[in-house]
């Protein structure tokens, strides 16, 4: 078929969901799941034969799966002054733990995964300032876990023992213009997964249309920790700074969620 319309995609759905158990036509690849039902809709990596293609993706998932994803690349502002590889990693990042062996012995590390409700075990959270309409990285050294101990008198000798400054943010707008660019709307697909004989099989449950995503729940799933920020610096390479979330959460960002 070259073309067909959300309607003919939406009755093709509702085809391969009554067939019950399908076996995975990819097996091996972590992806099968989206994989084959693209076989049995006769499209080719997410590309949706459909009108206005470019507004829709296709987006599969195992019902098990819990795992994060990533939603898109970002870095903090104000961008020009490269805050993570020139202030996180060099003022408060550690000797990374591959250092002297595959890198340097003065390579240094920058992994944290942060969110809005919990600080880490150094002290690092997200702060959501609506008056500013911003969201900015935050230290705070209480929090800080007694075996970071000797790292944390390195951070007071360089830097003391204050809030970051200055402090790395994302406004409201820069976020959801990417967000907009990424999280398209799209067909959200859940399947059920089984054994058997060694093969894998799919039974394709859960089918739901999201629509237009909503820069107010976007932020409020930044405040309710659904969404987190990711850093990957190390003294070499910066890896760049992530956002992600709970892909069985995702529906949560949708100003429409329409059940198929």
């Amino acid at each position: 078929m070259s073309t067909f319309t959300k309607e003919d995609l939406v009755r093709q759905l509702k085809g391969i969901r009554a067939q019950g158990w399908i076996k995975n036509r990819r097996p091996g690849n972590q992806g099968g799941v989206g994989n084959t039902l693209e076989d049995l809709l006769g499209i080719k990596e997410n590309n949706l034969p459909i009108p206005n293609a470019a507004e829709w993706e296709l987006k599969c998932q195992r019902s098990s799966a819990g795992s994060l994803t990533t939603l898109f690349h970002i870095e903090p502002s104000p961008r020009s002054s490269r805050l993570v590889p020139k202030l996180l990693l060099p003022q408060y990042g550690w000797r990374h733990k591959l250092a002297g062996r595959k890198y340097p012995s003065s390579e240094k590390s920058f992994r944290q995964t942060i969110n809005a409700i919990a600080r880490t075990d150094r002290g690092f959270g997200i702060v959501v300032r609506r008056n500013e309409q911003s969201i900015a990285v935050s230290f705070e050294h209480t929090y800080v876990d007694a075996r970071h101990s000797s790292w944390l008198k390195e951070v007071e000798r360089r830097v003391g023992l204050r809030e970051l400054n200055p402090q790395p943010f994302w406004g409201f707008d820069d976020l959801f213009h990417e967000a907009g660019t990424k999280l398209l709307n799209c067909f959200y697909i859940r399947a059920e997964t089984k054994k058997e004989n060694k093969k894998e099989f799919f039974k394709y449950t859960s089918i739901r249309m999201l629509r237009r995503l909503s820069q107010d729940k976007f932020i409020h799933a930044i405040e309710a920790g659904l969404i987190l920020v990711d850093f990957d610096a190390r003294t070499g390479h910066n890896h760049g700074t992530k956002f992600r979330m709970r892909e069985d959460k995702l529906p949560e960002l949708y100003a429409e969620v329409i059940e198929i």
